[in-house]
């Protein structure tokens, strides 16, 4: 009965904003006609993992983590809510960056599932990274004369989470197009708080590689990287800090260009479609 596509999200009880990339995406992938169906699904928020199969009407079925990188999401709670009994991690052949997909089968409904790497790992993250630069200076050639800092929160507890900035901020770097790049992070170093010590450039793009805006992106970054002593007052953009202009772009997740990502995902994995310039076409319209 046609081909499903879930997108998996984390969603909040605290921040009603966070799912709103989820739903956003779905619309965009769901004008394509791409799928027959399109479900949204979420860890804080309903619907569920653990139900969101039981609605999809599609026996064949593509899940789109809407995540970072690879780890406990991803290759533990994702995959036990579905009930992918026969899934192992290994079985993405990833060294923590190169997660493609495995197909397995839900146990309980009895559908074929292609279950796919997180959006935050692909390498077309690298191009809504760069987006996201272009969105915030409103200049679609920047970099010239410009540093880019993509930014993660980093954790003892996740190696991969890390591995996923440094991935794309080398990626970016190799394109030669800003004049330096650098991936800074939250919780260990080099941090976003001493931004300004990690380039020369004068205009420097902060991009923060997190699905939504929430505490971390619109409090925490702003406040460390001086942008503002009270983020519920705002700041403006650019904003001089330490004699650099930092422009501040908030979550790349919110970044229209992100369901063209997860649009490939389900693409790499085998699902029906000529490409994601569906995707791209309905962005660059809107």
């Amino acid at each position: 009965m046609g081909q499903g596509l879930v997108i998996a999200a984390h969603g909040s009880h605290l921040n009603p904003g966070s799912s709103e990339p989820a739903f956003d995406h779905a619309d965009r992938i769901r004008d394509t006609g791409v799928f027959d169906e399109v479900r949204e699904t979420f860890w804080k928020e309903e619907p569920s993992f653990r139900e969101v199969l039981r609605t999809v009407d599609a026996e064949e079925v593509y899940v789109v983590p809407l995540f970072i990188s690879e780890g406990y999401f991803t290759e533990e709670v994702i995959p036990r809510e579905l009930r992918l009994d026969e899934w192992d991690p290994s079985l993405w052949h990833s060294d923590g960056t190169s997660a493609t997909h495995a197909t397995l089968t839900a146990s309980d409904v009895e559908k074929t599932i292609h279950y796919c790497g997180p959006v935050g790992t692909h390498d077309a993250m690298s191009d809504v990274i760069v987006r996201r630069a272009e969105s915030v200076t409103d200049d679609a050639d920047v970099g010239p004369g410009f540093g880019l800092a993509v930014v993660g929160h980093g954790t003892k507890r996740n190696e991969n989470s890390a591995k996923a900035i440094e991935y794309h901020a080398n990626r970016i770097r190799d394109r030669g197009r800003f004049d330096e790049v650098r991936a800074l992070f939250m919780d260990e170093p080099p941090e976003i708080d001493d931004v300004t010590d990690h380039f020369d450039t004068d205009d420097i793009v902060v991009v923060p590689l997190f699905v939504a805006d929430g505490y971390h992106t619109e409090e925490d970054i702003p406040e460390d990287m001086g942008l503002t002593d009270d983020a519920s007052e705002g700041w403006a953009t650019p904003a001089p800090v330490g004699g650099h202009r930092i422009w501040y772009s908030g979550a790349v997740g919110t970044e229209p260009l992100l369901a063209d990502v997860i649009l490939e995902r389900a693409l790499d994995a085998g699902a029906d479609g000529e490409s994601a310039d569906a995707v791209e076409a309905l962005v660059v319209t809107e």
